[in-house]
Protein backbone atom coordinates (compact mmCIF):
# COMPACT_ATOMS: atom_id res chain seq x y z
CA UNK A 1 0.00 0.00 0.00
CA UNK A 2 1.14 3.54 -0.72
CA UNK A 3 2.44 5.87 1.97
CA UNK A 4 -0.32 8.08 3.34
CA UNK A 5 0.40 11.79 3.48
CA UNK A 6 -1.56 15.00 2.86
CA UNK A 7 -1.71 16.28 -0.70
CA UNK A 8 0.80 18.97 -1.63
CA UNK A 9 -1.88 21.12 -3.25
CA UNK A 10 -4.52 22.14 -0.72
CA UNK A 11 -7.61 24.37 -0.94
CA UNK A 12 -7.43 27.49 1.21
CA UNK A 13 -10.92 27.19 2.66
CA UNK A 14 -13.52 24.61 3.61
CA UNK A 15 -16.90 24.81 5.24
CA UNK A 16 -19.88 22.51 5.50
CA UNK A 17 -22.73 22.89 3.05
CA UNK A 18 -26.19 23.38 4.53
CA UNK A 19 -26.92 19.64 4.34
CA UNK A 20 -23.55 18.67 5.82
CA UNK A 21 -23.93 21.24 8.59
CA UNK A 22 -27.36 19.89 9.51
CA UNK A 23 -26.01 16.33 9.59
CA UNK A 24 -23.03 17.40 11.72
CA UNK A 25 -25.21 19.25 14.22
CA UNK A 26 -27.52 16.27 14.55
CA UNK A 27 -24.61 13.94 15.28
CA UNK A 28 -23.00 16.30 17.80
CA UNK A 29 -26.34 16.71 19.60
CA UNK A 30 -26.29 13.02 20.52
CA UNK A 31 -23.21 13.43 22.74
CA UNK A 32 -23.33 14.59 26.39
CA UNK A 33 -22.16 18.09 27.18
CA UNK A 34 -18.39 18.24 27.16
CA UNK A 35 -18.07 15.06 25.06
CA UNK A 36 -18.79 16.55 21.65
CA UNK A 37 -15.23 15.98 20.47
CA UNK A 38 -16.06 12.29 20.29
CA UNK A 39 -17.98 13.12 17.11
CA UNK A 40 -14.75 13.89 15.26
CA UNK A 41 -14.71 10.66 13.22
CA UNK A 42 -18.29 11.13 12.05
CA UNK A 43 -17.62 14.74 11.07
CA UNK A 44 -14.51 13.77 9.15
CA UNK A 45 -16.63 11.28 7.23
CA UNK A 46 -19.19 13.99 6.43
CA UNK A 47 -16.42 16.30 5.23
CA UNK A 48 -14.95 13.56 3.05
CA UNK A 49 -18.31 12.75 1.46
CA UNK A 50 -18.88 16.43 0.70
CA UNK A 51 -15.43 16.92 -0.82
CA UNK A 52 -15.33 14.18 -3.47
CA UNK A 53 -13.99 11.50 -1.14
CA UNK A 54 -11.00 13.25 0.41
CA UNK A 55 -10.26 15.48 3.42
CA UNK A 56 -8.13 18.61 2.92
CA UNK A 57 -6.23 20.20 5.79
CA UNK A 58 -8.68 23.10 5.73
CA UNK A 59 -11.50 20.67 6.56
CA UNK A 60 -9.55 19.32 9.55
CA UNK A 61 -9.06 22.89 10.85
CA UNK A 62 -12.74 23.65 10.26
CA UNK A 63 -13.81 20.55 12.21
CA UNK A 64 -11.39 21.45 15.00
CA UNK A 65 -13.07 24.82 15.40
CA UNK A 66 -16.52 23.27 15.07
CA UNK A 67 -15.80 20.89 17.96
CA UNK A 68 -13.62 23.27 19.96
CA UNK A 69 -10.85 20.75 19.50
CA UNK A 70 -7.13 21.34 18.80
CA UNK A 71 -6.38 20.99 15.08
CA UNK A 72 -3.53 18.57 15.76
CA UNK A 73 -5.94 16.12 17.41
CA UNK A 74 -8.19 16.16 14.36
CA UNK A 75 -5.11 15.68 12.17
CA UNK A 76 -4.00 12.70 14.25
CA UNK A 77 -7.36 10.98 13.78
CA UNK A 78 -7.55 11.72 10.06
CA UNK A 79 -4.03 10.45 9.38
CA UNK A 80 -4.33 7.36 11.59
CA UNK A 81 -7.40 5.76 10.03
CA UNK A 82 -6.99 4.65 6.42
CA UNK A 83 -10.69 5.17 5.66
CA UNK A 84 -9.92 8.89 5.47
CA UNK A 85 -8.31 9.97 2.22
CA UNK A 86 -5.72 12.71 2.51
CA UNK A 87 -5.42 13.53 -1.18
CA UNK A 88 -7.84 13.67 -4.13
CA UNK A 89 -9.13 10.25 -5.15
CA UNK A 90 -11.82 11.31 -7.60
CA UNK A 91 -15.59 11.05 -7.53
CA UNK A 92 -15.30 7.26 -7.71
CA UNK A 93 -12.87 5.77 -5.18
CA UNK A 94 -12.12 2.12 -5.86
CA UNK A 95 -10.69 -0.11 -3.13
CA UNK A 96 -9.57 -3.60 -4.17
CA UNK A 97 -9.29 -6.15 -1.38
CA UNK A 98 -6.12 -8.23 -1.73
CA UNK A 99 -6.19 -10.01 1.63
CA UNK A 100 -5.80 -13.81 1.54
CA UNK A 101 -9.36 -14.99 0.65
CA UNK A 102 -9.62 -12.49 -2.19
CA UNK A 103 -6.01 -13.02 -3.24
CA UNK A 104 -6.36 -16.78 -3.71
CA UNK A 105 -9.54 -16.24 -5.74
CA UNK A 106 -7.96 -13.82 -8.17
CA UNK A 107 -7.85 -10.36 -6.58
CA UNK A 108 -4.76 -9.39 -8.52
CA UNK A 109 -6.70 -9.82 -11.75
CA UNK A 110 -8.90 -7.00 -10.45
CA UNK A 111 -5.76 -4.98 -9.78
CA UNK A 112 -4.66 -5.59 -13.37
CA UNK A 113 -8.00 -4.26 -14.58
CA UNK A 114 -7.59 -1.12 -12.48
CA UNK A 115 -4.10 -0.57 -13.85
CA UNK A 116 -5.34 -0.93 -17.42
CA UNK A 117 -8.42 1.27 -17.10
CA UNK A 118 -7.60 3.85 -14.42
CA UNK A 119 -3.90 4.33 -13.72
CA UNK A 120 -0.73 2.32 -13.49
CA UNK A 121 -0.14 3.31 -9.88
CA UNK A 122 -2.25 3.27 -6.74
CA UNK A 123 -3.78 6.56 -5.54
CA UNK A 124 -3.17 8.13 -8.94
CA UNK A 125 -6.10 9.86 -10.61
CA UNK A 126 -7.41 8.61 -13.94
CA UNK A 127 -6.83 10.73 -17.04
CA UNK A 128 -10.20 12.46 -16.59
CA UNK A 129 -9.57 12.79 -12.82
CA UNK A 130 -12.86 11.04 -12.06
CA UNK A 131 -11.51 8.05 -10.14
CA UNK A 132 -8.55 6.31 -8.56
CA UNK A 133 -7.85 2.92 -7.01
CA UNK A 134 -5.83 1.32 -4.26
CA UNK A 135 -5.23 -2.05 -2.61
CA UNK A 136 -6.75 -2.44 0.86
CA UNK A 137 -6.95 -4.97 3.64
CA UNK A 138 -10.01 -7.13 4.35
CA UNK A 139 -13.36 -5.48 3.62
CA UNK A 140 -15.33 -8.23 5.35
CA UNK A 141 -16.92 -9.86 2.31
CA UNK A 142 -14.64 -12.89 2.12
CA UNK A 143 -17.38 -15.34 1.15
CA UNK A 144 -17.97 -13.33 -2.04
CA UNK A 145 -14.32 -12.99 -2.96
CA UNK A 146 -12.79 -11.49 -4.96
CA UNK A 147 -14.43 -8.13 -4.46
CA UNK A 148 -13.90 -4.40 -4.45
CA UNK A 149 -15.58 -1.37 -2.93
CA UNK A 150 -16.53 1.70 -4.96
CA UNK A 151 -17.42 4.57 -2.65
CA UNK A 152 -20.03 3.03 -0.31
CA UNK A 153 -20.99 0.02 -2.48
CA UNK A 154 -19.57 -3.52 -2.69
CA UNK A 155 -19.01 -5.32 -6.01
CA UNK A 156 -18.52 -9.03 -5.41
CA UNK A 157 -17.77 -12.34 -7.15
CA UNK A 158 -15.66 -10.57 -9.73
CA UNK A 159 -13.08 -11.53 -12.32
CA UNK A 160 -11.00 -9.38 -14.62
CA UNK A 161 -13.60 -9.25 -17.41
CA UNK A 162 -16.40 -8.21 -15.05
CA UNK A 163 -14.17 -5.64 -13.39
CA UNK A 164 -13.22 -4.10 -16.73
CA UNK A 165 -16.91 -3.79 -17.59
CA UNK A 166 -17.67 -2.08 -14.26
CA UNK A 167 -14.78 0.35 -14.73
CA UNK A 168 -15.91 1.13 -18.28
CA UNK A 169 -19.35 2.05 -16.97
CA UNK A 170 -17.83 4.34 -14.33
CA UNK A 171 -15.60 6.06 -16.88
CA UNK A 172 -18.69 6.55 -19.08
CA UNK A 173 -20.42 8.36 -16.23
CA UNK A 174 -22.77 5.48 -15.39
CA UNK A 175 -23.43 3.81 -12.02
CA UNK A 176 -22.82 0.03 -12.12
CA UNK A 177 -25.18 -2.18 -10.16
CA UNK A 178 -23.55 -3.22 -6.84
CA UNK A 179 -23.67 -6.69 -5.32
CA UNK A 180 -22.77 -10.15 -6.56
CA UNK A 181 -21.81 -10.59 -10.20
CA UNK A 182 -22.71 -14.28 -10.10
CA UNK A 183 -26.31 -13.62 -9.22
CA UNK A 184 -26.02 -14.65 -5.61
CA UNK A 185 -28.33 -13.15 -3.00
CA UNK A 186 -26.21 -11.64 -0.23
CA UNK A 187 -23.90 -14.39 1.12
CA UNK A 188 -25.78 -17.48 0.00
CA UNK A 189 -23.81 -20.48 -1.39
CA UNK A 190 -22.76 -20.24 -5.02
CA UNK A 191 -25.26 -22.93 -6.05
CA UNK A 192 -28.15 -21.23 -4.24
CA UNK A 193 -29.60 -22.05 -0.84
CA UNK A 194 -30.04 -25.63 0.30
CA UNK A 195 -31.43 -25.05 3.80
CA UNK A 196 -34.05 -22.89 5.54
CA UNK A 197 -36.07 -22.78 2.34
CA UNK A 198 -39.32 -22.77 4.31
CA UNK A 199 -38.56 -19.31 5.71
CA UNK A 200 -40.64 -16.54 4.22
CA UNK A 201 -37.64 -14.46 3.12
CA UNK A 202 -35.52 -17.39 1.96
CA UNK A 203 -36.81 -17.42 -1.60
CA UNK A 204 -35.49 -15.22 -4.35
Amino acid sequence: MSLRKPAKEQPEKFEFTADSLAAAKEIVSKYPEGKQQSAVMALLYIAQKQNDNWIPLAAMKYIGKFLDMPYIKVYEVATFYTMYNLSPVGKHFIQVCTTTPCMIRGAYKLVEACKEKISENESELSADKSCSWMEVECLGACVNAPMMQINDDYYEDLDKEKTLKILDEILDGKTPKPGSYRGRVNNEPENSRKTLLDLKNAQR
